[in-house]
């Protein structure tokens, strides 16, 4: 039972009579709730970060009818499935959510999120390829170890003895102990866990191509886990599944346990701790349209990420030289002298207004820019938006323009026909093209 829906929408309940279980699940509910029941949220490893809040509700109650909120991807609980499509796709197969996917977290062109819905091969595929991105962030804080107890048989004694096993291994009695001891290793568990889903993901047809990204961290696995034993694999989930990374440190392997667990299971859909409860993977959709952005124009702009603490700008220096008044951003241009600030937004031209103004005004006014932008996503024109800053007062009655200082609202064309993916891709390709070209274009009158 598969519905689809778009994000940032209100459909009537009784549109979600189909999936009723997963519906129930689900409603008035929190990302932070959806979390401790088995949904995982990307990305869920950077904790500061603005565009998604714990509270932010996936699917809430308004009269008789569900409003989604700004998050795309799958869910599911038993046989329900629930797919949240982006509200600027136009057509079922949501290419413009595969497209950036695909360019932002660089998943292979093959991907095909459309196909195969009832064996639920689009959240699969998913979860298959957001694997590199959570292994790279958590083989950042290096390999994983931690204290494990391991047994042995020899005259070197230097743990607590194990009288059970001593008696059964070392009778008659040779000179040789049964002990046990703990040690500080990076073969446990969870190293063990990912090795397994290494070694699952290399079994796929794009395997290879996938881990190919992460070749380094690929490595240090597989050097890690010296008594990796296919045979095994049951026993590691069950482990794992018991004794999850609690250390707040940690933060970005316990999300990568919780995705391998995913991975390994989820053929018996078995993901979380039963049956009975919801998995799935969301995206949030102004993370994933600024990072598109980026993409875009990475080559004119420095990108400040809130996210990662990277790039921290300062709105005052006290008294005493301290700096104050953290502030990030989305974009600032590499060119000092003429200086441009530009906004990403995941939502029409027609939302963009009052704090969405106040705040890049204000970040004109700290890096003394002339102009800003608004980057947002349309379904046809590629229009600009042009806003003048006022001068004067109402009360006086001399309000009038001031021509030096602008704020243009840049639309992006989203293709609205497609059919097939490639095609819709060829598109994106010739909307990039003339999106540089425009925005180059517009800049160079202004100089």
């Amino acid at each position: 039972m598969m519905m689809r829906v778009k994000d940032n929408t209100v459909l009537l309940k009784t549109k979600f009579n189909t999936i009723p279980n997963l519906t129930k699940q689900i409603a008035d509910k929190t990302i932070m709730q959806l979390e401790k029941e088995g949904l995982m949220v990307f990305p869920r490893f950077i904790r500061k970060f603005d565009d998604i809040q714990d509270d932010q509700i996936v699917l809430q109650s308004v009269n008789e009818s569900y409003k989604t909120s700004n998050v795309m991807g799958f869910l599911g609980l038993r046989n329900e499935r629930l797919t949240i499509q982006s509200r600027f796709s136009f057509n079922e197969q949501d290419y413009f959510f595969q497209y950036i996917l695909e360019k932002v977290l660089d998943f292979p062109n093959m991907i095909k999120l459309d196909t195969d819905v009832n064996r639920d091969n689009q959240l699969y595929n998913v979860l298959l390829f957001v694997f590199p991105y959570y292994l790279k962030a958590a083989l950042r804080k290096g390999t994983f170890k931690t204290y494990i107890r391991y047994n042995y048989n020899d005259s070197k004694v230097k743990g607590a003895i194990d009288i059970a096993s001593h008696i059964k291994k070392n009778t008659p009695f040779t000179g040789i102990i049964s002990y046990s001891q703990r040690e500080l290793s990076f073969d446990n568990p969870l190293m063990e866990l990912i090795r397994h889903t290494i070694e699952f993901i290399k079994t796929k047809p794009y395997g290879n191509q996938l881990l190919k990204r992460v070749q380094d961290e690929v490595v240090s696995v597989i050097e890690a886990t010296k008594r990796y034993d296919f045979h095994n694999r049951r026993k590691i989930i069950y482990s794992n599944k018991k004794s999850p990374i609690r250390h707040a440190y940690y933060h970005e392997y316990r999300v990568l346990q919780s995705l391998c667990i995913m991975i390994l299971q989820y053929e018996k859909h078995q993901i979380g701790s039963g049956i009975n409860r919801i998995h799935g993977i969301l995206f949030d959709g102004s993370w994933l349209w600024e990072q598109y952005i980026y993409t875009l124009i990475s080559d004119e702009f420095y990108h400040p990420m809130n996210k990662l603490g990277f790039g921290v700008q300062q709105l005052f220096t006290n008294a005493r030289g301290h700096k104050e008044g953290r502030i990030y951003p989305d974009f600032i241009s590499k060119d000092n002298l003429d200086r441009i600030i530009a906004d990403a937004k995941y939502k029409p031209a027609n939302n963009i207004g009052s704090k969405d103004y106040l705040q890049v005004l204000s970040y004109m006014y700290r890096f003394d820019a002339k102009r800003g932008y608004y980057f947002y996503p349309e379904s046809e024109g590629g229009n600009r938006h042009h806003f003048y800053l006022n001068k004067g007062s109402t009360y006086e009655h001399n309000v009038t323009k001031r021509n030096d200082i602008i704020v243009v609202k840049c639309g992006f064309v989203i293709p609205n026909a497609a059919e097939s993916y490639n095609v819709f891709r060829r598109a994106m390709l010739e909307s990039e093209a003339e999106f540089k070209i425009q925005f180059i274009s517009e800049n160079a009158i202004h100089l």
